[in-house]
């Protein structure tokens, strides 16, 4: 049953339903082995996390399991909230509609399925709208979802908890991204002993495929080599501050640092390299792209016309005048760090959301077993 749209094809429940989270692999919750939802009533628990970006809509449903959680349903669409944010600094009406239209059936999926604790946030785009206040109330009043518009800090920091546990023992630097429709955000974690991770520090940049696209626009057509790199070196710029605080890039060429991605750009690259009839998670998620396939992709997209990309399974029509402009992004983070592989992650907000409901869970439910608090569900 197609559910709404994944990078390049839909995601239906039958792709992430039964798929199980442990706590102990998520950033910052130490392990534990008390059933999270003992107790009276707590086996009745079903958790919902809400991300609306710039360019998606994205919500994930879960159950509380003994050491993490279990998908039970999901929903992705791309609803370009963030379309001409840019030029105009409003949310345009069309814009708003997609959006309120894909929310109503997230709002459908957390009443069937009974969600009892759910989070719902909102991104750059709804930070830079001068009327995305008016936005949110309208969301309210016909979906029942109240929205938080959250900081670029905790947006860094849900992608990085979602994904996070994607990182290997060694070696014990990583640079982690998120390149999303108007930011982009990058860590630096440390890995230690029994792979505990802690983020050493992470910057922000306001500036995301859907934006980079619009200002260099070339997305409906082949994009000219010399306008892919004045968009790689533009970004590059903007992330090089962060280089100079880390000094990650000596410690990539050496072979000290992993590299792991989070976004539509890398998931739609990985099922372009695979050359998926549709998109597939349970083969992206986890995989590897080396950096010689990663140039010679974005190279092969940059060249294409804008029907060319969108009849590639992988990117559909709906990305393929963003797609190159991801490339570009990602170009200036593998130049950057030249770690050589980059290893793929369809995973981010979404699941540091639930995580940070367990972890709010777990502590409350020491001193409260009735759990009252601000993410419970009005729906």
């Amino acid at each position: 049953m197609g559910i709404g749209r994944a990078p390049g094809g839909p995601e239906g429940t039958r792709r992430r339903r039964g798929q199980e989270y442990r706590l102990d692999d998520h950033l910052g919750i130490d392990p534990t082995r008390q059933a999270w939802d003992a107790g009276p009533g707590g086996s009745e628990a079903v958790l919902a996390g809400v991300d609306l970006g710039t360019n998606n809509c994205r919500l994930l449903v879960a159950r509380p399991r003994a050491e993490g959680f279990r998908i039970v349903d999901a929903f992705s669409r791309i609803v370009r909230l963030g379309e001409g944010v840019e030029a105009t600094g409003s949310l345009s009406p069309a814009a708003m509609d997609r959006t309120i239209a894909a929310l109503k059936v997230c709002a459908g999926k957390m009443r069937r399925r009974g969600v009892t604790h759910a989070r719902s946030v909102a991104t750059e785009a709804c930070r830079r709208a001068d009327n995305c206040a008016d936005f949110l109330a309208r969301v309210r009043a016909e979906t029942g979802i109240e929205i938080e518009i959250i900081s670029s800090a905790e947006e860094a920091a849900l992608a990085f908890a979602g994904c996070s546990p994607l990182l290997t023992a060694e070696p014990a630097r990583a640079v982690v991204f998120d390149i999303g429709g108007g930011s982009t955000e990058v860590g630096c974690f440390e890995i230690g002993t029994e792979r505990r991770r802690s983020l050493a520090g992470w910057h922000s940049v306001p500036v995301g495929v859907v934006g980079l696209a619009e200002r260099y626009g070339h997305g409906h057509g082949r994009v000219p080599p010399e306008a892919f790199e004045a968009m790689t070196e533009e970004m590059r710029g903007l992330l090089h501050p962060f280089e100079e605080r880390h000094g990650l890039a000596a410690s990539a060429r050496e072979g000290q640092v992993q590299m792991l991605g989070t976004s539509g750009t890398v998931t739609t690259l990985c099922g372009v390299h695979l050359e998926l009839p549709r998109y597939d998670r349970s083969r992206v998620d986890g995989g590897y792209l080396d950096f010689p396939t990663i140039e010679r992709l974005s190279q092969r997209l940059a060249a294409m016309s804008l029907e060319e990309r969108a009849a590639i399974p992988s990117i559909g029509r709906e990305r393929a005048d963003l797609v190159v402009a991801g490339c570009a992004i990602l170009a200036a983070i593998c130049r950057l760090w030249p770690v050589g592989r980059l290893r793929i992650a369809d995973r981010g907000v979404r699941e540091g959301i639930l995580f940070g409901l367990l972890a709010e869970g777990l502590a409350r439910r020491k001193t409260d077993r009735r759990w009252p608090n601000r993410y419970q569900a009005g729906l």
